[in-house]
């Protein structure tokens, strides 16, 4: 049976070693690469992201990454965001008080965590909805996380008369409650790090691989 093409896309985010072997421990051809073309051609692409958002978004436009991203969306193909590569979908990051404009595709402001200890570094239980796909069999698993920025509000509404709402699980670290991850049909993202999960982050990854098309 053929793997599945993955494409974990390198546009300086970091080392991204850990998440090519954990892609393809979880079943996927997987290539690292910088080309646009090999991107779109996949079965599945992964952005992942470590460090500042302004940094992660400049990356990104060098290697056409938006333009990627928004291509594959459009056609219905797959996209896993990791850690900043969640954060740079929504619509701005807010660091030391300068803004950065992100992908746009979701709506919300990735802001400074009002909490402590900051980082928030280790492993977190998270608080998914009944019927995500991606934490399916995961219910009280933990994952592990390395960030101090995240999106406190979800500002879309969980109804809409036409469209399917995305799903979003929260975390909550230090009084303060987070996004931890969503899914929004073939667009789903991780702030934790699935790659660095243990069996937990094993698992959702092979559910990841196996239902790519």
């Amino acid at each position: 049976m053929t793997r599945p093409s993955v494409v974990v896309l390198d546009y300086g985010s970091g080392n991204v070693r850990s998440a090519v072997r954990a892609l393809e421990r979880a079943g996927a051809d997987v290539t690292l690469t910088a080309q646009a073309d090999a991107a779109m051609e996949c079965d599945g692409l992964v952005v992942p992201g470590v460090g500042a958002f302004a940094a992660c978004m400049a990356g990104l436009r060098a290697v056409r990454g938006p333009e990627v991203v928004d291509r594959r969306l459009a056609g219905g193909r797959p996209v896993l965001g990791i850690c900043v590569g969640l954060q740079v979908l929504f619509e701005v990051g807010v660091e030391h008080g300068v803004q950065t404009e992100g992908l746009g595709e979701w709506p919300g402001v990735v802001e400074r965590l009002q909490a402590q200890p900051l980082p928030h570094m280790g492993w977190n239980t998270v608080e998914a909805p009944p019927s995500s796909q991606l934490f399916a069999g995961l219910v009280g698993e933990r994952f592990y996380f390395v960030h101090s920025y995240g999106v406190r509000r979800w500002r879309m509404p969980d109804e809409h008369p036409v469209f399917r709402p995305p799903m979003v699980t929260w975390a909550e670290h230090g009084g303060d409650r987070f996004v931890a991850a969503v899914e929004n049909g073939p667009l789903v993202a991780t702030q934790f790090h699935p790659e660095k999960s243990g069996d937990a982050g094993a698992q959702l990854l092979r559910g990841w691989v196996e239902r790519l098309p």
